[in-house]
């Protein structure tokens, strides 16, 4: 179950692109802050997504003088944290 959850979170990343890394890793950001209670876990996903986004936009414009593109700054940021959670390091919420 655990390698086709895995291969199907890949396809899911391919498909969509890199920016796909938000909705694997904030869910769970979200998980840990919240607990497991869905009422509370969907408006914090969304709220958390929406403020990692913007913060990592702002990181990309002002981090240099040519523009970083969103994808690779998600990327570097997500990529190791999803495999830290992939690893079952992760605690599970409050």
């Amino acid at each position: 179950m655990i390698s086709a959850s895995t291969l199907l979170r890949a396809a899911a990343v391919s498909i969509s692109g890199i920016m796909g890394w938000i909705g694997l890793v904030v869910p769970h950001m979200a998980r840990i802050i919240v607990g497991p209670d869905h009422r509370k876990l969907l408006h914090a996903s969304i709220s958390i997504g929406a403020l990692f986004l913007l913060v990592v936009d702002d990181i990309g414009r002002t981090i240099s003088s040519v523009e970083i593109p969103l994808g690779t700054l998600t990327a570097l940021i997500c990529a190791p944290v999803f495999i830290y959670y992939l690893k079952g390091d992760i605690v599970d919420g409050p």
